[in-house]
């Protein structure tokens, strides 16, 4: 009965020493603050904080989007972009994308930041440019790839 006490404490312990670590986890090398997401649910009913998008414009691979919205120093605000996974069939292909933003300042300044997207994984097969139509943003955004 001892024994078996023994077997398991020592298979936990080599158990715990398989853990992951962030080093194995491999994303390709980007210059943006992060990836813009293709998610249906999220794109349809994710809840974003209120903002006004100032500009939005393509710089390589990545998707700029400069946000104005009240806050305290809006350094803890988290923007995300969502993509459809359907593609409008038209020269050039279009996707609908959406800003959504997390936004936890509670006071009553207005702050502006500029926050970056990584859009390869937008990309659709055997085009080499997309339109993208972004949600309360009134110009299409092209992007070239």
């Amino acid at each position: 009965m001892k024994y078996s006490k023994y077997v398991l404490v020592a298979m936990s312990l080599l158990l715990l020493n398989f853990q992951c670590e962030d080093d194995d986890i491999n994303l390709p090398p980007t210059d943006c603050d992060r990836f813009a997401i293709e998610d249906n649910d999220e794109y349809e009913n994710a809840n974003s904080a209120f903002f006004t998008i100032i500009d939005a414009e393509v710089d390589g691979d990545c998707l700029n989007v400069e946000i104005s919205a009240s806050g305290c120093s809006g350094d803890t605000w988290v923007l995300q972009v969502f993509s459809t996974l359907d593609v409008m069939e038209s020269l050039p292909v279009q996707r609908n994308i959406r800003a959504v933003l997390t936004n936890n300042e509670a006071c009553l300044a207005v702050f502006t930041r500029t926050f970056s997207f990584d859009l390869r994984n937008l990309q659709v097969e055997g085009e080499n440019e997309i339109m993208f139509n972004l949600l309360d943003y009134s110009e299409p955004i092209l992007y070239s790839y």
